[in-house]
């Protein structure tokens, strides 16, 4: 994991069309106030601290730019016929965590994280857990039902991407 840095997961919503907006910010200060973006009067909704990262292979050097990611979320079950809920509790005996990676929104208006992406980050995660016996799964964010209507926690940094809630506490 190369570039790291902490920022915030934005989230807005635009008052004229009703689509959300999502967006990663390199500073800690929500952007509370209400802006324009072409057609869109964007208010602010919420935020959260997460970080932004790159990944290097050791091996090869060969480098992946994630800058169509925003944030890895971890489902919590919100919502029982929500895809990756689905998917969390098909998993959930084998002791799976199931996160969603969380790309710029509105989806058809902003460059996408492709799929070859999904299984480099996953194989990532999934090698750091191999010493702590976790499993993770990536999972696109177009598989949520609502993603304004989503409780999956943001994952504040590397370090917590395989501590429970529990633990956090």
């Amino acid at each position: 994991m190369i570039n790291l840095t902490s920022g915030l997961v934005v989230m807005k919503k635009c008052f004229h069309c009703a689509k959300v907006s999502t967006c990663f910010t390199f500073h800690n200060k929500s952007p509370v106030e209400p802006s324009r973006e072409g057609e869109h009067f964007w208010n602010f909704m919420e935020s959260d601290p997460s970080f932004h990262f790159d990944l290097k292979c050791r091996k090869c050097a060969a480098m992946v730019k994630l800058d169509e990611l925003v944030g890895l979320m971890i489902c919590t079950g919100c919502d029982e016929t929500c895809q990756v809920d689905i998917i969390r509790r098909k998993l959930g005996p084998e002791y799976v965590r199931v996160c969603i990676a969380l790309g710029h929104h509105p989806v058809d208006e902003r460059k996408k994280l492709p799929r070859e992406k999904f299984s480099v980050i996953e194989e990532y995660f999934s090698q750091q857990g191999k010493s702590l016996k976790s499993k993770i799964k990536i999972v696109s964010d177009e598989m949520v039902k609502s993603i304004e209507n989503c409780y999956a926690n943001v994952i504040e940094s590397a370090e917590t991407v395989f501590t429970t809630s529990s633990e956090k506490r």
